[in-house]
């Protein structure tokens, strides 16, 4: 077990609803290798349809240029597994379905490397009505798949509630 585990998942998600709700905010998801789950874990929340605009699962890596406008030279230079993919898929997912916030989660879930990458190299980016933060979501240490995939759920969960408080303290535009 990674110490991960749904409750988690559910208090972290049912916070960043009341937090969104709170703030009278939205957010959107930009998905690879959570599949949905981060889309999945917000809409389980009653009441999220207040705040939860919807959700683009771009688990090919050309659908991130397509559906979310990441640069295709940029994918083209890294690869999908990149801080720079990550931060343009929120962005991307922000802008094209109308969010005052969009998270973006990419990475190596595993078994095997992806363009050069371990198991576990993950990055989650979101993009506020301010700058966009990226976390380096490196899950350490051995851990399966589904580790891996809740691991960056709750990262990005966890991470988005932490920019709503400090936004909530402080405008996003003062960040500019």
């Amino acid at each position: 077990m990674t110490g991960v585990d749904e409750p988690a998942v559910d208090d972290a998600a049912a916070q960043v609803v009341r937090l969104l709700q709170a703030a009278g905010r939205t957010v959107a998801t930009a998905e690879s290798l959570t599949g949905g789950w981060l889309g999945a874990a917000v809409t389980a929340v009653p009441g999220a349809s207040a705040c939860y605009r919807g959700g683009v699962i771009a688990y090919a890596t050309e659908l991130k240029h397509q559906l979310l406008g990441v640069d295709a030279a940029l994918l083209a230079r890294v690869g999908a597994v990149d801080a720079a993919v990550a931060a343009s898929m929120a962005e991307g997912v922000r802008d094209r379905l109308g969010a005052d916030y969009g998270v973006a989660t990419t990475g190596v879930a595993g078994p095997d490397p992806q363009d050069g990458h371990l198991p576990g190299t993950v990055w989650v980016a979101i993009a506020t009505p301010g700058p966009t933060v990226v976390v380096d979501a490196l899950v350490t240490g051995p851990a399966d798949r589904a580790a891996v995939r809740r691991r960056t759920v709750l990262t990005a969960l966890t991470q988005l509630a932490a920019v709503l408080r400090r936004d909530r303290e402080e405008p996003p535009s003062a960040h500019r």
